[in-house]
């Protein structure tokens, strides 16, 4: 798919809170960027190269940031020791291009907490000013932006012998996209079982996760929380009361994965594993449980800091650094095959159990 974010106008949608319109900003977006394929960090205008001045602005405003809203308090005093550290031993010095800077930065601060949510971004054309509500303007291109990208759903296909195919690569904002999911879950409503591609999902929203799961479950059913460092509070996350179309709460599940798998796709994944609702098969995830939010450093940088982190009711841990086991450890090239066998299997059995008429 990717959609080509050379388009910074929404980049700039993204990077300020559009993620959740009329939503809650913070964990309204998991990291819904990178599973967009934004083309941050471009290099810097011709004759728009950064001082010194600047350097050491956006160091600050960064560390600032990571002090006050990072998950971990701990590791955030380590980050930004690093890489002041890095600063006063005059390795940035050199470096005039913002993107290349803003890429530094991002692998150094990441090289102490690991968290691969965590970015520092460089646009090459002017950020707006940072406001509590996103403009008129910014939410008509988050729309549009997810108009043209079709909400994430890339493929809804009916297989042989009565398999529903579902690939979506990033959970966006219901309030923007649920009829996109409410439409494909709906063309699904009669299959026998169901494949769910998530190898390309870049994460997304858990309000979205929540949405397309309600349809995988009779009752009301926890999936998980997440709690923020700022405000102590932990956020339940439910499936939804009411869903149009008919639920599968029986049909067979299966989840396809790689290490492209991330964040709110990785949520959905081990949602259902543990769960028991469904059988993951491809690779180990990419590990990233923290949920991300974008804050304006200048009218160039910005810096993604994550501020919270899933905890699973049943398990009371998450994914972060380590992924989600896939139950059926294969390629993923071979991930959608296995699946389809996989499936062909279970509903042969189920079939062969049933009492002839």
């Amino acid at each position: 798919m990717g959609v080509s974010m050379a388009n910074d106008d929404v980049h700039r949608a993204l990077a300020f809170g559009v993620r959740g319109v009329g939503a809650r900003i913070g964990a309204a977006l998991l990291c819904i960027s990178g599973a967009l394929g934004l083309g941050l960090n471009a290099a810097s205008a011709e004759g728009e190269g950064i001082d010194a001045a600047t350097r050491a602005r956006v160091i600050d405003a960064a560390i600032a940031k990571i002090d006050e809203f990072y998950v971990f308090p701990d590791v955030a005093k380590k980050m930004g020791a690093a890489v002041r550290a890095r600063a006063k031993r005059g390795e940035y010095d050199s470096v005039t291009d913002g993107g290349t800077f803003a890429a530094l930065l991002t692998e150094h601060f990441r090289e102490v907490s690991h968290d691969k949510h965590l970015s520092v971004t460089f646009s090459p054309t002017r950020l707006p000013e940072e406001s509590s509500s996103p403009s008129p303007d910014a939410i008509a291109h988050y729309r549009l932006a997810m108009e043209e990208a079709n909400c994430g759903f890339e493929k809804v296909e009916h297989l042989n012998g009565n398999v529903g195919y579902l690939k979506f690569d990033f959970f966006a904002d219901p309030e923007v996209c649920g009829g996109t999911a409410i439409a494909a879950m709906n063309f699904l409503a009669n299959v026998d079982a169901l494949i769910v591609d998530l190898r390309q999902n870049g994460g997304g929203d858990p309000k979205m996760v929540a949405l397309v799961s309600t349809y995988l479950f009779a009752t009301p059913t926890h999936l998980n929380d997440l709690w923020e460092r700022k405000s102590g509070e932990t956020h339940q996350y439910w499936t939804l009361p009411y869903v149009p179309g008919k639920h599968l709460p029986t049909v067979p599940v299966f989840v396809l994965t790689s290490h492209r798998t991330f964040s709110g796709g990785e949520e959905f994944t081990n949602n259902l594993k543990v769960l028991k609702r469904a059988t993951i098969v491809g690779e180990v995830t990419g590990g990233g449980a923290h949920p991300v939010a974008g804050h304006r450093i200048d009218d160039r940088f910005t810096i993604g800091v994550p501020f919270a982190r899933a905890i699973n009711p049943i398990t009371k841990t998450n994914w972060e650094g380590v992924g989600v086991e896939p139950d059926v450890k294969v390629t993923e090239a071979d991930a959608l095959a296995t699946a389809q066998a996989l499936a062909a299997k279970e509903l042969a059995g189920r079939r062969a159990s049933k009492p002839s008429s």
